[in-house]
Order: structure tokens, then sequence, then C-alpha cells
């Protein structure tokens, strides 16, 4: 028998007249409840090695979950235990794991027929045949502690690239969605959430969204996105424990949004006159002024300025320019919204100026973007440097994609600036920093040195 390491490619597989099997010793502690002891052999049907290590690994899992659970500890955590293993044993013998009653209301009489077939060619009372006709009951998980399951483990790889700060902002989203499933429904276990439990979910927002007195509190993207939340958890954490097929119960309910709202933009008379105005932001900290003069030239997202660090500013290039890229440090991570967002900006005008003075970023306001935007939003509107009450810093953002537009800049380069996707096929490196920054002077605004 091959060894048992990790690290060895053909662990438990013996060739008997060129047939691989799958042959692999029960531990000992085990071999009086596992009726197979005190070895499993299973013909892997395969001559070729490549199968045969890819079938290895999928009864290699339903063996380790299978012993997982006779090890287990306490009825909550035995009655899960013993359900993964069932499916993983299901899927090691090439069927999706049901329960008894599931299989008889959803499958074919063929399926329900290769079922048996295979069950006749199992030990009796054994858990493969257990786990094929469906023995063994879904745990009563309630929603809570399948939310525990989907952050901990499976969204794990999602979360890797993302600062503590990103982290967290994704986290309270999810959370409360959670928690307002769980204000409206109770924390049923999550395989008895009904669809009358989705549609009970969908009409709490909908008494937000668009209530009979016309006084709505909430917009349509805020339920999509707490029901999007709860069809992605249902979804992710079912297929996380093996079973593809089940019905989603909140699976078409969304909300109907005709008219996307957007800030309005700065008149860029507004930003010349106003905002670039010698004094004008003599209140700001220098790091949250400095910001907001790079944001006014370079059209970027606060966030991505804020967290620029020394090495995604360059001012000594033959373009000065600064990186907007992902932070893949372990210790200082941080993840960019989309590819598309990745990119290089030149710097002219004002927010050259700006980035002269703080070549190694903002230390008062990294992973601190909400921090920012109240900052800013705050001295705006206590120094009506606001046109309008729907206005934000945001819209600084709008109104350096309306002024490309006034200046005829190209559509493709507009959007490699901006960071927004460019739907085709990309061809070549984008373009050259200085093609950039000859468009971005034809847009370049005066300003007084006194604002810095």
């Amino acid at each position: 028998m091959a060894s048992n390491g990790r690290e060895n490619p053909d662990r438990f597989l013996q060739r008997r007249s060129g047939i691989y099997a799958y042959v692999r010793r029960v531990p000992a502690k085990l071999a009086a409840v596992d009726e197979r002891s005190p070895a499993v052999r299973i013909s892997l049907g395969t001559r070729d090695l490549s199968e045969a290590r890819v079938k290895r690994d999928i009864h290699e899992e339903a063996d380790n979950a299978l012993w997982a659970s006779m090890l287990a500890g306490g009825d909550r955590e035995q009655a899960n235990a013993r359900y993964k293993a069932a499916v993983a044993r299901a899927h090691a013998l090439g069927f999706s794991y049901r329960t008894a009653m599931e299989i008889l209301a959803s499958e074919t009489g063929s399926m329900i027929h290769d079922r048996l077939m295979a069950l006749s060619r199992l030990p009796v009372g054994g858990h493969d045949a257990s786990a094929v006709v469906g023995l063994e009951k879904h745990p009563r998980v309630p929603v809570s502690e399948a939310f525990s399951v989907y952050t901990d483990e499976i969204a794990a790889p999602e979360l890797t690239g993302k600062s503590d700060f990103q982290r967290f902002s994704w986290l309270k989203v999810k959370r409360r969605a959670l928690n307002n499933f769980i204000e409206v429904v109770g924390d049923k276990p999550i395989d008895e959430i009904t669809r009358q439990d989705a549609t009970k979910f969908y009409n709490f927002w909908l008494t937000r969204i668009a209530p009979k007195d016309g006084r709505a509190t909430h917009t349509a993207s805020s339920g999509n996105r707490d029901v999007g939340n709860m069809r992605k958890l249902f979804a992710d954490y079912h297929r996380y424990r093996g079973l593809d097929d089940v019905k989603n119960p909140f699976a078409g309910l969304s909300f109907s949004q005709k008219v996307k709202t957007t800030r309005p933009p700065f008149p860029t008379e507004w930003i010349s006159k106003r905002i670039l105005r010698a004094g004008a932001l003599a209140g700001l900290n220098d790091e949250a002024r400095a910001i907001l003069l790079a944001l006014i030239e370079t059209g970027a997202r606060p966030s991505e300025i804020c967290n620029l660090t020394h090495g995604m500013i360059d001012l000594n290039a033959d373009v000065p320019h600064i990186l907007i890229e992902p932070r893949s440090d372990p210790d200082d991570r941080r993840e960019i919204k989309t590819a598309s967002s990745i990119r290089a900006v030149p710097l002219v005008g004002v927010a050259l100026a700006a980035m002269r003075a703080h070549p190694d970023g903002f230390p008062r306001y990294k992973n601190k973007e909400n921090g920012l935007s109240a900052t800013l939003n705050k001295f705006f509107r206590e120094n009506k440097l606001f046109p309008s009450s729907r206005h934000k810093i945001y819209s600084l953002r709008h109104s350096f994609e309306d002024r490309m537009k006034e200046a005829g800049v190209d559509t493709e380069l507009r959007m490699m600036i901006m960071g927004h996707t460019i739907d085709r096929p990309q061809y070549g490196a984008g373009g050259s920093l200085s093609w950039k920054r000859d468009a971005l002077e034809k847009i370049k605004l005066d300003f007084d040195e006194a604002i810095l």
C-alpha cells in the first residue's frame, strides 16, 4: 500500500490486473464502528493513473468526513458531522445526497433505479448504503449558525485581499441582511426557510421602499442588497454542503429601480470660484485638504486617494502619476473594487501640487475612508460649499468625467482614467501616460497656490 502522507501523489492506490483500487486502513480506534474494518478496498474501475488519483481524492475526502463524524462530540456537532459525511459518501459513489423523502419527491424512476442497483452492491446497513438512500437527516442549523459558517469558511477566500476596514464593511452589509431577516422571520433552521418566509422578508422591504402613503424610507437598492445577500447565503451554504440543486426560496425576488438616482456633478465654475478660492479650504486639516484637491483633477474615488502609499506615488517620472492598485503586503492588504479600477493616473494642476506636498500618502486617513468622507462632507455643509443638498464629495468624480466629455476626450480614454470597465477585448498597454496627461491638461483648472 502507498504511504498515507498527503505529499505522496499515489497514496491509497493499489493496482491489480491493471485496474486501480482505493485501499486504506481503517483507524484502529474506529475498527469497532466502521463495518469495513480492517481496511477499505474499492475498485476505481480505471487503468489511468490520473483518473485514479481524482477518484481516490473523492473517496479519501468521504472517509475523512466519515471518520470525523465518528469522533465528533456533542449532539449538534455529531449531527452536522454525520450529515457532512453522508453527503461526501454519496458523492464518492456518484450520487447527489438527498434524504429518502427528497428522493421519492424529486427523482425520476430511472434515477431511483440507479440508487437501488448501487445499494444492491453495498454491505447491508453500512454507511455507504445509508448515504445512497438518504437515511441521514438534514441537521437543523439555525440561519445564524449557517451565517457563521458562511463568513468563517465559505467566504474566507473572498476576504483574503481585503483590508481590516474592507472586511468590516463587507461583514456589516451581510450581517444587516441576516439581522433583518431574523427580526422578520426568526432564527429558523436554514433548511426550513420557505418561499413564504422569503416573501415575508420581501414584503418587509416593500413597505419601506414603496409604502402606501408614498413616503419611502429606503431605496430599492437597499432592499435588493438584503434580499440578494440572503439568496447568496442560502445558495452558497447548501453548495458548500454538497447540495447544488436545492430550490432557493429567495430566487426571483427583487425590486425594480426604473430610475437610478445619481449625485449631480459640481458645475465647473463652482469648483473654480468657490472651492479653489484662496482660503476656502483653510479650515480643513492638511491631509483632508490635499486629498480633496487631488480628487478634483484625477477623478479618483476618495477611498483610492486616501489609501495611496509612498510606492504608489511617482513624482519623479517623466509624467508624474499615481498608481491605483491593490496592496499585497500580508500585514497591510487592500483590495481594489474591480480589475478595471487598477490604473495609472497622471497628475496635473492642483492634484500634482497636492501630491508633491504629500509624497508619502495620507497616514491619517489610510483605511479610514469613512472618516475622510464624514470630515469632508461636514466641512462642505458647514461652509456652504455644496451647490445643493443633493451634492456630496463624490460629486467631484462626476464633475471630472463631465469636464472630460466637454473637452472631447476620447470615450475609452475617459473610461481608462476613471477606472470603468471597457466592454470589449483589450489590446496593447492601454495608451501612454503622456497621452493621458495631454488629455487631462485640456481640463486643468487654474488655482491659487494659497489654496494648498
